[in-house]
């Protein structure tokens, strides 16, 4: 028999030294531990020091003893498989025998270093594993019971899939079967610990767990009243994915689980009320929604408005008490990451203007201190959806409702009647019209109540009704709106600046060039609020002044609007530091302004050009230094990179030619072409929108690299990084455009690519349009070599482009399609319908363009005959018909 392993008496004395030392608050100590822990993994048996502490050395406090395996932990992270074969055997075996150690403290550490090593592969070689935590469930002791349930539960959250795997012979058709048999167990803890295993395997749809669903589903229902929160909490998560996965076995219960869920979102435990409040959101994504809920709207529609009350806690966490704190500094912590969201190049469309990307602004982050996800934001998110669902049919449930809290005189119960207000303002827009009238002045008329989350709340629900609000007459309530949100701007209160901020954004953008006549006002407001703001909303009050650029467009461009306006901005370009993150927001914002102010930002220009090419020149070298030694140099923040080069696009955009004198001076095009093809997308998808706006600026610079470029742009055509795939569409074929028929050697890289994306089912909307457009330059420029290929892509192009509105880029794709069709005539036979559809989305095309269309549609009438082209025509819409007849008279 070999003799087991035994700790020497000194070796022992100085890791706990260690242990101690590592509890000290002090720094300099701390630091001085993380070294000597690292050189004592130079020795083998060094964690099997640390495995004797956490499971043997009962004389010790249980706190060091827990470190000691959370060291341990570290380390097996960090070097598992360099750990000797006794030294992992001896670790594994101490830690089933110490499963049921009797503290919970230690019972808890030891599961988690449990799950640390199975997830280093060892699921597989440890084949005792399982086995041996199934046995110790059974056993009499709780504490092994327990233990074991706490270190399956982590191995079931950490390797799901793998435990539903054939490479370990499938354990859950053991483990779920045993599982469920604790759901009736004594202690709430063991119950708790059964479902939350289980709980793992519903969203995977997992075998083992399906068999069983019927035996699962009735054990689940037996513990919905059970009285602990835990296994409360646990039951309605499990429901809410049950809904998602399984709701065919959930309708013949539907109704009792509505009741119970209207229970327990009203549960006295917050954490269960959350759970059980996410059933809500989740049943409105599933068609029996209406159906399902119709009967219950009156009773849950009060819940939810209830739920949307700050709760004490939140009150207090919030400083709801602290009405002015605009001279108090942020705290850096509490300064949530931004991300920059980079240029993509779109087209105005007819609908409504631009396509937006939604924003995700559900104003529910009107506490940012806690952007935890708590139940007053599930509850508004539910109210969201359910609007959306139910549309008008809310309003007779909720209008009573809004009228009791609205006008209560507690504040914070008028409070969740503003937020209830505009969290219905999306799906109940149609209905709620009749009541704006008189709303939006009681709301605007909030905007100055005493309490700053009531001023607060009040931005953002008058935000989500600022449609309305622009289409009316001015004076009602547009300009009594924007008065009374500037006056928020520069609000005493830091929350409430905030969320006036972005409540003027969103009007900024519903209004666009509505906002001229009152510029030289705003203007103002803004520019005082640059004195007042601390850090964390001057980064929010970039955004509102780079959306004002982008609304107002060249109406900026006025000598008294940018000498208010651009002295602050230069001034805190000029205070930021090149490694500054909040040189993003500033960046994003000058990029708008430039394009908006276009000549007259070119007193400013030259330092900004220098500083963003300087910017891009430092990160791909910090890249490079990283590539090639990384344990000296730290990889780059390449957002630096990704920032400056759309505002270089934005220069290039704004100053047009003007801009040629700054690119002949700078290595910009060598920047360039190492940025496009720098391995993280986003840098690729910015390089291609800057090489698309110099191709439009100063194209004599683009050309000689014309050989370098091309075969890179066509390498990123790949439709899995829409936008990267977008901006480099879109960059071909500006470049196409400007070389004219010595593009056709390029051609053949490009167009099967592009052929490739028009046809691709799921290709998004603008994805599409470009890709059309390209398409359209590349016939245009070299019809002979794009012709040929017309049938394969003129009916997905025509669908394409008949949304766009007349521009520039829609004329130049139109006659390459002219073009291409005069080349080859029979390759849009088949289709012809689609470009006749296609001819009539002009407006007004330019006159040449006209008699294109004239001649194709004539020659195509006279090549068919009176009669095929009288059959042929009754198949148009009558819309169709009646456009092509009176315009062009077929």
């Amino acid at each position: 028999m070999k003799m087991a392993w035994q700790p020497k008496e000194e070796g022992l004395q100085q890791i706990l030294q260690l242990l101690k030392e590592s509890q000290s608050p002090d720094t300099a100590t701390q630091r001085a531990v993380q070294k000597k822990l690292e050189e004592l993994n130079e020795f083998p048996d060094f964690n099997n020091y640390l495995i004797f502490v956490l499971t043997k050395l009962k004389s010790e406090d249980e706190p060091t003893r827990s470190l000691s395996g959370l060291i341990l932990k570290n380390n097996v992270k960090a070097h598992f498989h360099k750990f000797l074969p006794e030294v992992s055997e001896f670790i594994k075996q101490e830690c089933l025998n110490a499963v049921g150690d009797p503290s919970p403290l230690i019972r808890a550490t030891v599961g988690i270093l449990i799950t640390t090593i199975a997830s280093k592969g060892e699921l597989t070689s440890w084949p005792e594993l399982l086995p041996s935590l199934v046995v110790l469930l059974d056993s009499a002791d709780y504490n092994a019971c327990e233990g074991s349930f706490g270190a399956l539960q982590k191995i079931c959250e950490d390797s799901a899939e793998l435990l539903d795997s054939d490479a370990l012979n499938r354990p859950l058709n053991i483990l779920i079967p045993k599982f469920l048999e604790f759901f009736r167990h004594s202690s709430p803890k063991i119950r708790s610990h059964a479902i939350a295993c289980v709980n793992n395997f519903i969203i995977g749809r997992t075998q083992a767990l399906m068999t069983h669903i019927d035996a699962f589903l009735e054990n689940l229902f037996h513990l919905a009243s059970d009285d602990d929160p835990e296994v409360r909490k646990n039951v309605c998560r499990a429901l809410v994915m049950l809904l998602e996965v399984r709701m065919d076995r959930l309708i013949p219960h539907m109704h009792n689980i509505i009741e119970y869920m209207l229970m327990r979102t009203q549960d006295q435990d917050e954490a269960v009320a959350l759970e059980a409040c996410e059933f809500w959101l989740s049943l409105a994504e599933q068609h029996i929604c209406k159906e399902a809920l119709s009967p219950y709207l009156t009773r849950l529609v009060p819940v939810l408005v209830r739920g949307m009350k700050y709760s004490e806690i939140d009150i207090i966490l919030l400083k709801g008490d602290v009405e002015e704190d605009e001279m108090i500094p942020d705290r850096e912590e509490d300064i949530r990451p931004r991300f920059h969201k980079s240029r993509t190049h779109t087209h105005k469309h007819t609908e409504n203007g631009e396509e937006g990307e939604d924003d995700d602004d559900d104003g529910l982050d009107d506490d940012n201190s806690l952007s935890d996800w708590n139940l007053r934001k599930c509850s508004a998110a539910a109210l969201d959806c359910l609007a959306n669902v139910f549309r008008e049919d809310l309003l007779p449930v909720l209008v009573p409702i809004l009228k009791e809290t609205l006008f209560h005189n507690e504040w914070d119960v008028k409070e969740s009647g503003i937020l209830a207000l505009g969290a219905i303002a999306e799906g109940c827009m149609q209905g709620m019209i009749p009541h704006l009238g008189e709303l939006i002045p009681y709301l605007i008329n909030c905007l100055s109540d005493k309490k700053a989350l009531v001023r607060a709340i009040t931005c953002w629900t008058l935000s989500r009704y600022s449609h309305w609000v622009v289409s009316q007459n001015h004076d009602l309530y547009f300009k009594p709106l924007m008065n009374e949100l500037l006056k928020r701007i520069l609000d005493a209160n830091k929350r409430v600046q905030e969320a006036a901020c972005s409540a003027f954004a969103t009007l900024e953008e519903e209004a666009c060039t509505e906002l001229v006549p009152y510029l030289g006002f705003i203007l103002e407001t803004l520019v005082f609020a640059f004195s007042k703001y601390q850090h964390k909303n001057l980064l929010i009050l970039y955004d509102a002044i780079g959306t004002l650029a982008d609304s107002v467009g060249h109406h900026l461009n006025k000598e008294e609007y940018i000498n208010l306006l651009m002295p602050p901005l230069i001034e805190k370009w000029n205070v930021l530091k090149d490694e500054d993150k909040d040189l993003f927001p500033l960046l994003e914002c000058l990029s708008s302004v430039a394009t908006a102010l276009q000549s007259g930002f070119l007193p400013y220009c030259e330092p900004v050009y220098r500083r963003c090419v300087c910017l891009v020149e430092q990160t791909l070298n910090q890249h490079i230094a990283n590539t090639q030694s990384p344990d000296q140099f730290e990889a780059p923040d390449k957002d630096f990179m990704i920032v400056a080069l759309d505002l270089l696009s934005g220069l290039a955009e704004g100053l047009n030619g003007q801009i040629e004198k700054l690119v002949v001076d700078s290595n910009i095009m060598h920047l360039l072409y190492q940025c496009m093809q720098d391995p993280m997308p986003e840098v690729r998808q910015s390089s291609f929108a800057l090489l698309g706006d110099l191709t439009k600026a100063c194209f004599q610079h683009v050309h000689p690299c014309i050989p370098e470029f091309l075969p890179i742009l066509g390498g990123n055509l790949n439709p899995e990084f829409i936008s990267v795939c977008n901006n480099a569409t879109w960059a071909i074929g500006e470049i196409s455009v400007k070389l004219g028929q010595d593009m056709a050697p390029y051609v053949p890289l490009v167009l099967n690519q592009l052929i490739v994306i028009i046809n691709r089912g799921q290709t998004p909307k603008t994805l599409l349009e470009n890709t059309a457009i390209t398409i359209g330059r590349l016939g245009y420029v070299c019809p002979h070599d794009v012709a040929p290929m017309l049938q394969h892509f003129v009916r997905q192009w025509c669908s394409s482009l008949r949304n766009i509105r007349d521009n520039e880029e829609k004329d130049s794709a139109f006659r390459g399609m002219c073009q291409m069709i005069t080349v080859n005539p029979a390759g849009v036979v088949q289709d012809f319908i689609f470009f006749c559809d296609a001819v009539a989305s002009w407006v007004s095309p330019k006159d040449d363009l006209k008699d294109m269309f004239h001649k194709i549609l004539h020659g195509f009438k006279n090549q068919v005959g009176d009669e095929n082209w009288k059959r042929f025509a009754d198949q148009f819409p009558p819309q169709l018909h009646e456009r092509l007849s009176s315009t062009y008279g077929v």
